[in-house]
């Protein structure tokens, strides 16, 4: 069948393929722990009580209809609050766009602001831009990162690159690595951002910057920075993407929420209308109720926070016990999200029955047959296949699956030659 150039020039996502072939596998009786998909095991990580009775109540309260383009006033209105008191950040309800999730925010924003030809930049390893280049036509520049600085772009990385491109998009904690900026390097990266829209001219689009921080409140003793808070002038310039998705455990809930200046979020609410991905009203309803009670949510996050934690510290401690033991791995230490940043640099091997570990997916299938792991290689996230770092994503395994699989993994990496 004829289709359009777009539709037969997708491609997939690596993290799902691997996830089904991981389920596939599963299905047949194999015992794997599956540190693919960035989502949460709702039996391991239910979302908040409260929050699922208040969605009950909204539906017993027929809260079934279309909601408003932005998203009900009630949560609007909570998350203007939400941002002043968490972030000092002050945007009105105006500014504030909700939708189901995240990822219609992100395709929005690069839908508002891109046009076919435009330049998006964005860090390799990161999650998914590549694809919303693709979709909206964009020329893609995705800069490498290093782990001197933790996989976090810096703003000599990014400088040579921002030169009349449109969009800048980053994230902090990042997805893929769980790690986060500091107040010193997104300053340099706002300044550089700064410099660059003040050498251009009134009828040029300006370098726009898209800050995903979806995972701003699972941090684990750092804190959080933004843009705007750091240097106010980025206000005008600087679209952020934000939810309830990871923080509350609540990815199949599809609350998201946006916000940045008003004139690109009004062009962003109609085009998540014509979209249609609004975030179902009864669940609108029940967040704005949930996120009222501050005191609630911070139990609920220190609780959901510790265990992500412990999760992501055995998994950690583990692989640092790995390398003391001489076997060629490594790891960043957590900062944030439910991300851990492994590498097994054992591309070149070969394993017991002759087979070469040609490049990181050998490896990973390797050790999904071997120890019953599964990981996703960086190359999924924009880097090459050569490179030996992977992601673990520890939200759908228990602590005790996680201490299961390290001396799996101890025992596999031995027989590799």
């Amino acid at each position: 069948m004829k289709v359009s150039v777009l539709a037969s020039s997708l491609i997939g996502s690596e993290i799902i393929k691997i996830g089904n072939e991981v389920n596939e596998m599963k299905r047949k009786g194999a015992s794997i722990a599956n540190l693919t998909i960035g989502d949460f095991d709702a039996n391991i990580y239910p979302i908040p009580t409260e929050l699922k009775a208040g969605i009950v109540d909204a539906y017993n309260a027929n809260q079934t209809n279309y909601p408003p383009a932005d998203g009900v006033l009630p949560l609007r209105e909570t998350v203007s609050e939400l941002l002043k008191d968490r972030f000092g950040l002050e945007y009105s309800t105006n500014s504030i766009l909700v939708s189901g999730g995240s990822r219609p925010l992100i395709y929005a924003t690069y839908l508002a602001l891109i046009d076919p030809g435009d330049t998006v930049v964005f860090p390799a390893p990161s999650w998914n831009n590549n694809h919303y280049c693709h979709l909206t036509s964009a020329k893609a520049i995705a800069v490498e990162t290093d782990a001197a600085h933790n996989f976090m772009p810096t703003a000599a990385q990014l400088k040579p690159h921002l030169k009349g491109a449109t969009l800048l998009a980053l994230c902090s904690p990042l997805n893929p690595t769980g790690t986060m900026f500091d107040a010193d390097s997104l300053t340099e990266i706002c300044d550089v951002i700064l410099e660059e829209n003040a050498s251009r001219s009134a009828d040029e689009k300006p370098l726009y910057l898209m800050y995903d921080q979806i995972y701003s409140l699972l941090t684990f003793g750092k804190e959080h920075v933004n843009p705007v808070s750091l240097r106010p002038a980025m206000r005008e310039f600087t679209v952020f993407v934000d939810g309830s998705s990871k923080c509350l455990a609540a990815t199949g809930v599809r609350v998201g929420w946006g916000f940045g200046p008003e004139d690109i979020i009004t062009r962003m609410k109609a085009l998540v209308g014509h979209m249609g991905a609004w975030a179902p009203k009864a669940e609108q309803v029940a967040m704005s109720n949930y996120f009222n009670d501050k005191a609630q949510v911070d139990a609920f996050l220190t609780r959901f926070k510790g265990q992500i934690q412990d999760s992501l510290n055995a998994l950690y401690n583990g692989f640092n016990e790995l390398k003391s033991e001489g076997f060629n791995v490594d790891a960043v230490e957590p900062m944030g999200a439910i991300y851990l940043t492994i590498k097994i640099d054992y591309i070149g091997k070969t394993t017991e029955d002759g087979q070469l570990l040609k490049d990181s997916a050998d490896v990973n299938f390797y050790l999904i047959k071997e120890a019953g792991a599964a990981l996703v290689p960086f190359s999924a996230f924009g880097n090459e296949h050569s490179m030996p770092w992977f992601r673990a994503s520890v939200g759908a395994c228990t602590l005790q699956d996680i201490k299961a699989l390290l001396p799996r993994i101890k025992t596999a990496l031995s027989k590799l030659k």
